[in-house]
């Protein structure tokens, strides 16, 4: 694995306690964003005015926990998770799903978003 998975990961929920996703315009997938901290997860939340409502843990280390997070999500059109996406330059670490759990971590690059 060229990237570490944090112990704990911190997840953006919408006020109907759904996942907050990312997905590259004109991509057919999209990835879940997962901070490695709750600060991180709610600075992502300031830059980018995302309104989430609540940031949620989950253990790496649990692999029911891991399990099932993959298995709900894997329904929708989301295949990896993207970790600590910085708003501003477009950098995180994306993360593929094995099966039921997290694969290999590889550095990813996204267009940031164009200032005014």
């Amino acid at each position: 694995m060229s990237a570490s998975i944090p112990k704990e990961l911190h997840l953006l929920l919408d006020s109907a306690g759904a996942l907050i996703v990312f997905q590259e315009k004109g991509a057919p997938w999209a990835g879940v964003l997962a901070f490695s901290s709750e600060d991180n997860a709610r600075e992502f939340c300031r830059i980018s005015n995302l309104d989430a409502a609540e940031v949620a843990a989950i253990s790496t280390d649990d692999p029911q926990a891991v399990s099932g997070l993959i298995a709900s999500i894997k329904r929708r059109a989301i295949r990896n998770l993207l970790l600590d996406l910085d708003y501003k330059t477009g950098a995180c670490t994306q993360i593929d799903f094995d099966g039921d759990s997290f694969g290999t971590a590889a550095p990813r690059q996204f267009t940031p978003p164009a200032h005014h």
